[in-house]
Parts: structure tokens; sequence; C-alpha cells
């Protein structure tokens, strides 16, 4: 099964309505730096709470983009439309894209 991947500089900026980023990354990732208003849910939470996510295009988010592939896999499967960040959030950070921070520090990636 091919997983729907797009690289950084295929996301347009800004991210267009109803194009809804979820990140699957751990909380301690999550506090330093994210996405301004992305969904959080962990990897390891996907599967009971997949009905905390809103309707739309899923931009799936993690690290570098392991862990989001295995999300997009996951949800395409079960009928939503979702599509991995290659590079996750170290290529997004790279390519200067807006991010924030949960610490009151600069936002960064873990």
């Amino acid at each position: 099964m091919s997983i729907p991947t797009v690289p950084v500089d295929g996301v347009p900026d800004p991210l267009p309505q109803g194009v809804i980023v979820l990140d699957v990354r751990e909380d301690i990732e999550w506090v330093h730096g994210h996405i301004d208003g992305a969904v959080h849910i962990p990897l390891s939470q996907l599967t009971s709470r997949t009905g905390d996510l809103p309707e739309g295009q899923l931009l799936v988010v993690c690290k570098i983009g392991g862990r989001s592939a295995q999300a997009t896999m996951y949800l395409t499967a079960q009928g939503f439309q979702a599509v991995n960040l290659d590079g996750g959030m170290l290529d997004w950070a790279s390519a200067g894209r807006p991010m924030v921070s949960e610490t009151g520090q600069p936002p960064l990636v873990v």
C-alpha cells in the first residue's frame, strides 16, 4: 500500500482553509514546538481517539516522518483523507515555517 506523502515545499504557506495538521508526536516533543493550530494526538492514542479528529484533509506530522507515515496508513485505511509530511517537523522548521511553543521559549523540534 502506498502512503500519500508530500514534502514541505509541496505544502502551501499559509495552509489552505480546511487542512488540519495532526501532530502524532509525544507530549514532550509537542510542548517544545509545534505548528500553530495543530491537533495533537500521540500515535499511541490514535486508534482510540479518531473520533477527536475534525473533518477535512489531514496533514500528518511527527519529527521526521516515520510515525506520521504509520498514522497516515492507518487513517487512510479508516477512510480519512490523510497525507504524511515527508521529513516531518525537522524539515518544517528547516524551511522556516512558523511554529509555536508551550514552554515560553522559542519553538524547537526535539
